[in-house]
């Protein structure tokens, strides 16, 4: 999952500096990620092991995962707004929060 993870916090990056809207970025990285899965791995992923996932349960981890990958690798392509949300739940998980955006 951190390879695709990271293939969609990348895409999120790349499209945003082509001047994408952040939500199309998002959207169109999680629905790749989430088709990926299904198509490659029938919807099953090994952090919830033993259940098949549904496309929508893959689109909304797929759209988490490049929104927190994109503000870990191009904070500055991230809207504030949603940087503040995601540092406020890393802290909540008790992760490191990405560095912030100048």
């Amino acid at each position: 999952m951190n390879l695709y993870t990271r293939i969609a916090a990348v895409n999120v990056c790349i499209s945003r500096t082509a001047g994408v809207d952040f939500d199309k970025s998002v959207a169109i990285a999680g629905e790749t990620i989430a088709q990926l899965i299904q198509g490659q791995h029938q919807g099953q992923i090994q952090q919830v092991p033993g259940k098949t996932l549904t496309i929508e349960e893959l689109r909304k981890g797929s759209i988490n995962s490049a929104v927190l990958g994109a503000a870990e690798i191009c904070p500055k392509s991230v809207p504030p707004e949603v940087m503040k949300k995601v540092e406020a739940a890393l802290k909540q998980a008790g992760a490191k929060a990405p560095a912030p955006s100048k």
